[in-house]
């Protein structure tokens, strides 16, 4: 999959900048809320950037590796998850909807066949993933149908005018594979990379890095991104890469969640590094390995709730933090329009 993203032109940041420090306030005084409010207008290269159509796009599939016993949780939690997101019943569906966004959930490839909804985009690559203790995860073929798919569906949400996505997963063990994938890519040792998950103790946290060890071992030879994802990836975290470069391709600003969906970011942007100029991160989860992540991808997070549920729920809680930062750039008063003296009268 090719696909090219615009560098960030910096044309319109002097002019940015100066609307931001002629509103009726200190220089700066808004902190982090300018910076976003000045990436989204270089994003959208206008003076008066809009939040126009936000969604959520909760990518879901189930892994092989479960089988080996890195969840506390069993493989049937993710379909039951993902008819729970569809009945409106989750956490990503209550913060989608008291925050206004417009919340889709992509079968990336779970285990389970499901009846049509209208907050469903149904596009399996597979029933889930193979072992990765027995075989690669995915085949070559199969991660290029991910990523292509990922990029198509936030393409559609081009077309249909969304300008900021936010993106989260489900799936019952893609802690373990998100740890994999950092562990390769980066040069961690596993013991840095995996965490609890979903709420593991101490002996079924050393078993969760014991069984991981043997997967790295099992697949010495995938070194390059795409051999990463095709060895220890899901369908939901491939699905996401590609989502993340398309939606950097068609200029949104991309919310990133916590671990599972940061391990995506990473193989996106060894993929094209433009990405994530394109990104925010929503939060810093209390996953033992994503705040290493963030700084290894030279980020720094809005929020820091000791949230570990994913779902892109922290994403979800950070987009009130965007709309804010595009009022302010777009409502608030200068200096010379509320006739207000500044600090030189």
């Amino acid at each position: 999959m090719n696909i090219s993203i615009p560098p960030l032109s910096k044309d319109l940041a002097a002019s940015l900048q100066h609307k931001l420090d002629r509103k009726t306030k200190p220089v700066g005084s808004l902190g982090r809320i300018e910076d976003l409010a000045r990436q989204l207008g270089l994003i959208q290269q206008r003076l008066d950037p809009q939040i126009v159509n936000p969604t959520m796009l909760v990518f879901a599939g189930d892994h092989g590796l479960a089988r080996a016993g890195v969840s506390p949780y069993p493989s049937e939690v993710t379909p039951q998850m993902v008819l729970n997101f569809l009945a409106g019943g989750a956490a990503i569906s209550v913060l989608s909807r008291v925050n206004g966004l417009d919340l889709k959930v992509v079968n990336a490839g779970v285990n389970f066949e499901f009846a049509p909804h209208p907050l469903l985009i149904d596009r399996p690559v597979a029933r889930g993933t193979a072992n990765s203790l027995e075989a690669a995860a995915m085949t070559s073929a199969q991660v290029q149908q991910a990523l292509e798919t990922g990029a198509a569906i936030v393409d559609d949400l081009a077309a249909a005018g969304c300008t900021v996505l936010g993106l989260g997963e489900m799936g019952i063990g893609n802690t373990s594979a998100a740890a994999l994938i950092m562990a390769r890519l980066t040069g961690q040792p596993i013991a840095h990379c995996a965490g609890r998950g979903t709420g593991l103790d101490d002996a079924g946290l050393a078993r969760k890095i014991e069984i991981l060890e043997r997967v790295l071992i099992r697949h010495p030879d995938a070194r390059s991104p795409l051999d990463v994802l095709a060895a220890f990836g899901g369908f939901e975290i491939a699905m996401m890469a590609g989502a993340y470069l398309a939606g950097a391709a068609q200029r949104m600003l991309l919310l990133v969640d916590g671990f599972i969906a940061t391990s995506a970011l990473l193989v996106a942007s060894q993929i094209n590094p433009a990405v994530l100029d394109y990104c925010v991160f929503s939060h810093c989860s209390d996953e033992n390995a994503h705040r290493r992540l963030i700084w290894m991808l030279d980020g720094e997070p809005l929020l820091d709730l000791g949230l570990r549920l994913g779902e892109g729920s922290g994403a979800a809680l950070a987009f009130p933090l965007v709309t804010a930062a595009v009022a302010l750039l777009n409502e608030m008063a200068s200096f010379e329009s509320a006739g207000v003296s500044d600090r030189d009268g």
